[in-house]
């Protein structure tokens, strides 16, 4: 019970925190639409699934103890979220919010950006490994160890979702559309600067 009681509060912590993740999902559900922000939760959930069966099959043990990997990770996931927010600075005013009809991302485009923001995002590496070796004691269950994995991408699938929905509902939304270009720039920035200080953060094993 203490072990359960530590994951879900560790949990719930760690997915609230602001980061890539929320910065994407409010920025697909705030300029494009619900159905975008809500996919890119569930791609974001889908990502975490990959941190928690490296970690249960040992490779997360692998990554902890190799700088190399870890650095290699670290970097892919910083040049990702620098390229994500270059394109976002790019952006220009619009014309007549009518136009946002037309979806610019695909379902799969949505899902696909909401995984790789997390998948290669280290911080979740560091987050789950770190929550399986030193909160998971070795003798729990696969079954259990499975479970907390499902608890852990389920609860980052629930709030972004709930994030999906606040961003993309009522008059707060048409109004702050109209300056759409200026949050695209600024979400921009956020995954620049999120990618920057990945990027030059010094190294040292999760």
């Amino acid at each position: 019970m203490t072990e359960l009681l530590a994951v879900v509060t560790i949990t719930i912590l760690a997915v609230i925190s602001p980061g890539p993740d929320f910065a994407m999902v409010t920025r697909n559900s705030l300029l494009l639409s619900r159905r975008a922000g809500v996919l890119t939760a569930l791609g974001i959930g889908a990502g975490v699934c990959v941190h928690v069966a490296y970690t249960i099959l040992g490779v997360g043990l692998v990554i902890r103890r190799s700088i190399l990997l870890f650095s290699i990770l670290k970097l892919g996931g910083a040049a990702y979220l620098i390229w994500l927010g270059f394109k976002m600075l790019r952006a220009k005013p619009a014309g007549p919010l009518e136009k946002l009809d037309v979806p610019a991302l695909s379902d799969l485009g949505a899902l696909r950006t909401g995984f790789f923001t997390n998948a290669l995002n280290p911080k979740t590496t560091v987050f789950i490994v770190s929550l399986f070796m030193q909160v998971v004691e070795p003798t729990t269950p696969l079954l259990l160890q499975v479970g907390y994995g499902g608890f852990i991408a389920a609860a980052h699938i629930v709030w972004f979702a709930l994030v999906a929905l606040f961003f993309s509902s009522g008059v707060v939304r048409v109004r702050l559309l109209r300056l759409r270009h200026w949050i695209d720039r600024v979400f921009g920035a956020l995954l620049v600067s999120f990618g920057l200080l990945l990027a030059t953060t010094s190294v040292t094993k999760p």
